[in-house]
């Protein structure tokens, strides 16, 4: 696929295609320094929110150890960053998927053009024919998984039996939005690298790289604002409605315990229908305005309120699965949601 989809009319361009990376010197220096010191681990695992840059970085570290293929080279020493010119032949064919020392594994579409929900394990299998085969090109081999949360078992353990015997001048970049849940083996052979959500600006200038927006767009500065330093999150409420309804949602929800019921029947209307972006909007709007409340800093304080926020907070996730997945009316959802937040908070 040569774009991502994050939003009913925006289309960003994939980290395959991105060479520009925003927000993380630290992170990328961490790799380049491994790079170059001649001993960097076989596998990482690139860690972090949803939509702040982890594949655009594995991607830039993996156009930069195609390019470089000797970590003593000069231009390695002697880099600053992972950056390669745009116009650099390696760019060009990473960016076309026809690169030979590059594998990427990642949800694939079906016979009937609908995207998988997993990484199947014929494809994660296809690592031990490129890490075990001559090589199609000399130097380094790379395989990208995107994301590792998307391997099932079977999946998994394929890719674990390449990562345990390693050939030598290859290299694993594994991105997890949920590092928690990676398979323990596969996570005890790999060194990790955390990444932060990004600064607003930096979200602002992500998205510009990625789109065809331009900077000083008012409607990117409140997405980025609202966004908590994730680019596909300020992308996706661009999209139609979803950021006045993200707007109105989180309003309403620092209202609570008291709502006004006038204002729940408006947000009810506004997220009928059977767009499913509307709906995914008002939930994650409530998904974070929850979790904000579960990191406050009197936690301990707070523990029985918190125990049944988190409770509730179950429960709004499986009716919103509900809602979607057999496709009922959607205001009653708001009310309830409402009213079990309001029962918690109190």
């Amino acid at each position: 696929m040569s774009a991502r989809k994050v939003a009913t009319d925006i289309v960003a361009r994939p980290p395959r295609e991105t060479t520009a990376l925003f927000g993380h010197t630290a992170a990328e220096q961490a790799l380049l320094d491994a790079y170059r010191s001649g001993r960097i681990a076989h596998a990482w695992l690139l860690g972090g929110a949803q939509g702040i840059g982890k594949a655009t970085l594995a991607y830039r570290m993996a156009r930069f150890v195609l390019a470089h293929r000797d970590p003593q080279d000069d231009a390695v020493q002697g880099a600053a960053t992972l950056g390669l010119d745009p116009e650099h032949p390696i760019v060009r064919l990473v960016a076309a998927e026809a690169h030979g020392g590059l594998l990427t594994l990642e949800r694939s579409l079906n016979d009937k053009g609908v995207l998988r929900n997993v990484i199947t394990v014929d494809e994660s299998r296809e690592t031990i024919g490129f890490f075990g085969s001559t090589a199609a090109v000399e130097g380094w081999r790379v395989c990208i998984v995107d994301t590792v949360d998307d391997l099932n078992a079977s999946s998994a353990n394929a890719l674990l039996k390449v990562i345990e015997e390693p050939p030598q001048r290859s290299l694993f970049l594994l991105i997890s939005n949920s590092p928690a849940r990676v398979l323990p083996t596969i996570l005890s052979r790999c060194r990790k690298l955390m990444l932060r959500p990004l600064a607003t600006d930096d979200v602002i200038s992500a998205a510009v790289a990625a789109t065809d927006l331009e900077a000083d767009d008012p409607k990117l500065a409140d997405a980025a604002a609202a966004s908590e330093g994730s680019v596909s999150r300020a992308l996706a409420l661009l999209g139609g409605d979803a950021l006045t309804l993200h707007q109105k949602t989180t309003a309403l929800l620092d209202s609570l315990p008291n709502v006004d019921p006038r204002a729940l029947h408006a947000l009810g209307e506004a997220i009928g229908g059977t767009d499913r972006a509307t709906l995914q909007a008002f939930v994650d709007s409530v998904d974070r305005w929850v979790a904000g409340r579960l990191r406050t800093p009197d936690a301990n304080a707070e523990l029985p309120r918190l125990a049944r926020l988190a409770e509730v907070w179950e429960k709004i996730g499986r009716a919103a699965r509900d809602t979607e997945a057999y496709n009922l009316e959607r205001k009653p959802l708001v009310f309830s949601v409402f009213g079990q937040l309001a029962e918690a908070v109190r």
